[in-house]
């Protein structure tokens, strides 16, 4: 069995939550306030950590209470943290999150988040049969790094290119799995989509996206499920009715849960299937990184 390492960010989710959200200009009152492990390498770390994989993460924590309280919750988790770094002088990286009818928006202070580089990357020790992971909440150079590493040591390279940006095409060409939601996919493709599209039109234009006949891309479409393109192969998976209550975390915990399932050799007809029961749960949970399940909790379900 492979390893999971990834390479993201770590953020304190500071969370507000109301009967609605607010428009632009306006004030609502707030039901409570509170404070979750986050950020999207944390996240999807943890995910892979509790669903049973041998989980690594390499990132920046600044020397602050917030850091201080990121690490014992990882640590916690059971992930390795022998690549994490403290960085003096910069905060901790912080999202600000308003939860609101089950839906939510965010604002992340990226923090020493946005001071992971090459040289954090460039010594992990990845193997063959190992699945390296990253988003988009650190800098990019550093993620082409990593997978240039990845790619090296002939691991599986998984992104999840959210927040949406645009990305050099040195950097899709090194990507094994692509997953992303329908918004992102049209971003990255230059393409208008919206979660009424059809699954044939989705599949046309992660087509267009692929930048190697052999790259895999997996859209997620929350209550919808998940479409992917597996080189040339198109795979559906339904979705699930659940009560959600916060679908903060949920990709995240998608992806850690898919980035568990490759390392552990399973199928990725399997693996999408795994993953996706793994999200549905999270989204009936409060936070992001608590939320995520255990492997127990997703054989459960299936």
């Amino acid at each position: 069995m492979g390893r999971v390492f990834v390479a993201g960010s770590i953020n304190m989710d500071v969370v507000a939550t109301a009967d609605r959200h607010p428009k632009v200009g306006e004030t609502v009152a707030g039901k409570q306030v509170l404070y979750f492990p986050g950020g999207k390498g944390a996240n999807q770390a943890v995910a892979a950590a509790r669903l049973g994989a041998g989980t690594t993460l390499i990132g920046r924590l600044g020397q602050d209470s917030f850091g201080a309280e990121l690490r014992t919750f990882l640590r916690a988790q059971g992930i390795d943290l022998g690549y994490l770094q403290k960085t003096a002088d910069v905060h901790t990286g912080t999202a600000i999150i308003t939860v609101a009818e089950a839906d939510n928006t965010i604002v992340v202070i990226p923090g020493s988040n946005a001071l992971v580089s090459a040289d954090d990357v460039a010594v992990v020790p990845l193997l063959k049969g190992d699945v390296a992971v990253s988003q988009f909440e650190i800098p990019l150079p550093s993620i082409v790094a990593f997978f240039h590493r990845a790619r090296e040591a002939d691991a599986v390279t998984v992104l999840n290119p959210a927040p949406a940006q645009k990305m050099p095409g040195e950097l899709l060409a090194l990507v094994d799995v692509l997953v992303l939601n329908e918004t992102e996919l049209g971003f990255l493709a230059g393409v208008e989509l919206s979660d009424s599209d059809e699954a044939a039109r989705i599949i046309e234009v992660a087509r267009n996206l692929q930048a190697r006949a052999d790259q895999t891309i997996c859209v997620t479409l929350g209550k919808r499920g998940v479409l992917a393109l597996a080189a040339s192969e198109e795979i559906a998976v339904p979705g699930r009715a659940v009560n959600a209550v916060d679908t903060t975390g949920a990709g995240d915990c998608f992806v850690g849960a898919l980035a568990a399932q490759l390392a552990d050799g399973i199928a990725l007809r399997a693996a999408l299937a795994f993953a996706n029961v793994a999200a549905s749960i999270s989204v009936q949970r409060m936070g992001a990184g608590p939320s995520m399940p255990t492997a127990a909790e997703v054989a459960a379900v299936l």
